[in-house]
């Protein structure tokens, strides 16, 4: 791909990459040598650059630390089997990206210099990828609201930067989750669709309580009747009910996720039955009380899969049978490894490779 951005490089003078154990990832951790930094100003984005990376100097009235217009992407880019290094369906994440940074009324960078700005920091950044089994580059672009004046109002300065560093595999042991039905993550109307930070901040004292009770996470049900389940945490959700796999319809509460839409796409194209469609509390009930549901697991960037042992509803701990090799998520989970590290075709153009 030729690059059009003009894109202004400060490389850093030492590399830490030699500081980090590739065997022994812990997700959050280690942070590349670079980033990227581009600014908005008088209605338009400033000159980008590639920098090393650094703190940054806030103004205590910046508008972000105030009124929560902050906006980010989480996306991964892997080693391929080749040595190669692969950015994943970087422009379903741009879009999303930009549905995210709309709704929270701020300014959306360029498709080209988001596209660009992320090829060269990996490319720049590449011995940061791990090629250790389900490890990845994490990626994480995000806007803030850069203006420092602190009456309510909608920025008019913004900053987009881009980070990246090596992250394991999440969640390889199944995990325990409660419904919940008193606290909500996201209404009708609001922002649950948005990947911004309120949403996660919001989700951290249920999810506490759920841990107190000995729980790993929470499955949220909708705002206006808790009826119906909606994610997994912070992941859309999926179960396999009567051999079909069900996951509920996307929706201004519901996350629209890169990893859910992939998974999705690999079912339908390994002949298995795949639903989008509103799942009751009731109705997983009844599939555990008839032994129809077999599965259940979160999809998202971080984790990938994230298989459920144990699902908390109205006082009750009911079990999911063991998964192994043949369990539909893991027969998906597979695939999709194997396309982004190049042992399969990518038949589907999702693979950005450098």
């Amino acid at each position: 791909m030729e690059l059009i951005t003009d894109i202004k490089v400060k490389e850093a003078k030492h590399s830490k990459v030699h500081e980090v154990d590739f065997n022994a990832l812990e997700f959050g951790k280690y942070v590349a040598d670079h980033m990227f930094i581009c600014d908005y100003a008088d209605g338009e984005w400033q000159q980008p650059m590639i920098a090393p990376f650094a703190n940054l100097s806030l103004n205590p009235a910046t508008l972000a630390l105030h009124y929560g217009q902050t906006v980010f992407e989480g996306m991964k880019a892997f080693r391929m089997h080749d040595g190669r290094v692969n950015i994943f369906r970087i422009e379903k994440h741009y879009d999303r990206f930009v549905r995210s940074l709309d709704r929270m009324c701020m300014a959306a960078p360029p498709k080209e210099m988001f596209i660009e700005g992320l090829m060269k920091l990996v490319e720049l950044d590449k011995a940061w990828a791990p090629g250790q089994p389900g490890s990845a580059l994490y990626l994480r672009p995000f806007v803030y609201a850069s203006e420092a004046k602190f009456g309510v109002k909608i920025s008019e300065q913004y900053r987009f930067i881009i980070f990246t560093g090596p992250v394991p595999e999440l969640y390889a042991k199944p995990i325990k989750v409660k419904v919940e039905t008193n606290y909500v993550r996201a209404v009708k109307g609001g922002t649950g669709f948005a990947k911004c930070g309120g949403n996660y901040g919001g989700a951290y004292y249920p999810t506490k309580l759920a841990r107190e009770q000995g729980y790993d996470q929470v499955l949220w049900t909708d705002g206006r009747e808790n009826k119906f389940i909606e994610e997994s945490g912070m992941m859309n959700v999926m179960f396999v009910i009567n051999d079909t796999l069900v996951t509920p319809p996307l929706s201004d509460s519901i996350l629209d996720g890169v990893t859910r839409d992939s998974l999705l796409t690999l079912a339908g194209n390994l002949d298995y039955k795949t639903e989008e469609r509103p799942v009751s509390v009731e109705e997983l009930e009844a599939s555990f009380r008839n032994k129809a549901i077999t599965e259940a697991f979160g999809a998202g960037t971080a984790a990938v899969v994230a298989p459920i042992q144990t699902i908390h509803i109205n006082g009750i701990d009911y079990q999911l049978p063991e998964y192994d090799a043949d369990s539909l998520m893991n027969k998906i989970k597979s695939k999709l490894g194997k396309i982004r590290t190049g042992l399969e075709e990518d038949i589907y153009g999702w693979n950005c490779l450098l």
